[in-house]
């Protein structure tokens, strides 16, 4: 797919981090962008900055997303391309402690559903959605309508202590893509999906220096962390190369994570 001025994009979770990476990155190529994120201050932020339109979406909310797709596409027209990089982590395990009582506590099914409900529901939501306005667009070479790009993680391979909910979320993505592939091929539809490792995304950077020294010093090479415009850069090569269908590729460093 050719990006440049004819072409729309939304990026979900695209007000900060890896989804604020490919919004800047899109823009520079011409494409007209529309951000979808729940910090409206980041939002319009980066919005004014490229040009773009900042959506308040919340992905778990049916009624909130189908806004954002309406606002997006009332000024920039019908998206052909889609990012998916809205999405939530935490840090519990599956039976815990109380550190005073020393009690057994199982894992908290409220939490484990709301980071489904965000990082797997909200991402298939999103697709679907899209995906049933780009199937109307004319095709352009090799009948090609629309790409999208997912973001899961190499938590989905390698999911740590206290990731379960994280984990199953996204393997849950890498697990769909295929699937959707095979059912979007019929309409000119690509999907894939990137597995980031560590990058410096704002949880990341929050974390004091010293802890920082200490993961970059357990990747292979480069020793550090991933810089949100490499992430950026895989997402255009996935949506330039029509040939890029149906696959799931780490961008970590050849790192492996261990248990903890």
């Amino acid at each position: 797919m050719k990006l440049d001025s004819s072409v729309a994009a939304v990026i979900t979770g695209g007000a900060s981090g890896l989804g604020a990476a490919t919004a800047r990155a899109l823009a520079a190529r011409g494409v007209k962008v529309a951000i979808f994120d729940l910090n409206a201050e980041k939002g319009e932020a980066l919005a004014a900055e490229i040009g773009g339109t900042f959506c308040p979406v919340n992905v778990t909310d049916e009624t909130s997303v189908d806004a954002g797709f309406a606002r997006a596409r009332a000024a920039h027209g019908q998206e052909r391309i889609l990012v998916n990089c809205a999405g939530i982590a935490t840090a519990i395990k599956t039976v815990g402690r109380d550190r005073e009582t020393g009690a057994v506590k199982p894992y908290p099914m409220d939490s484990f559903e709301q980071v489904i409900k965000i990082n797997l529901i909200g991402t298939f939501r999103c697709i679907a959605k899209s995906a049933a306005g780009m199937v109307l667009l004319d095709p352009l070479e090799d009948g090609e309508r629309g790409a999208i790009v997912n973001t899961a993680s190499a938590a989905a391979e390698d999911g740590q202590v206290g990731q379960v909910a994280y984990a199953a979320s996204k393997a849950g993505i890498v697990g769909m893509t295929l699937p959707i592939a095979r059912d979007l091929m019929g309409d000119g539809i690509r999907i894939n999906t990137i597995l980031p490792g560590m990058f410096e995304t704002p949880l990341m950077m929050a974390l004091p220096e010293k802890a920082r020294e200490v993961l970059n010093a357990t990747v292979p090479f480069p020793k550090r962390m991933g810089k949100p415009p490499e992430y950026a850069a895989l997402a255009l090569m996935m949506i330039e190369n029509s040939y890029f269908n149906g696959e799931d590729v780490r961008l970590d460093g050849a790192i492996r994570m261990p248990p903890r």
